[in-house]
């Protein structure tokens, strides 16, 4: 089993409203998204509640092999849940083991 752990940091000059609604966008479409790509075995998208740690998003899923993690990565589906983000997101780190 391979599990992919993906932590987001929002921009700090992005207005905070905009930052929610894209979290809150973000998290309902990647938790859609078992539903459309076979190869997730489970996924979590925490939205960090304290304002003093750095990363505002934690994404944690499970595959059953890298490639089906590569193959999740590239879906077009995952593609356009990732684009939510894409105007508020700062930097994003990423394990996968």
């Amino acid at each position: 089993m391979v599990k992919h752990i993906v932590l987001f940091k929002l921009k700090e000059d992005a207005p905070a409203e905009k930052k929610l609604e894209a979290m809150r966008s973000f998290k309902a479409a990647i938790e859609a998204l078992p539903q459309r790509i076979h190869v997730i075995r489970k996924v979590e998208v925490g939205l960090n509640i304290n304002p003093s740690e750095t990363w505002n998003i934690a994404l944690y899923s499970e595959f059953d092999t890298l490639d089906d993690v590569k193959f999740y990565a590239t879906h077009p589906d995952h593609v356009a849940a990732g684009k939510l983000l894409a105007e508020v997101k700062e930097s994003r780190a990423c394990v996968d083991y």
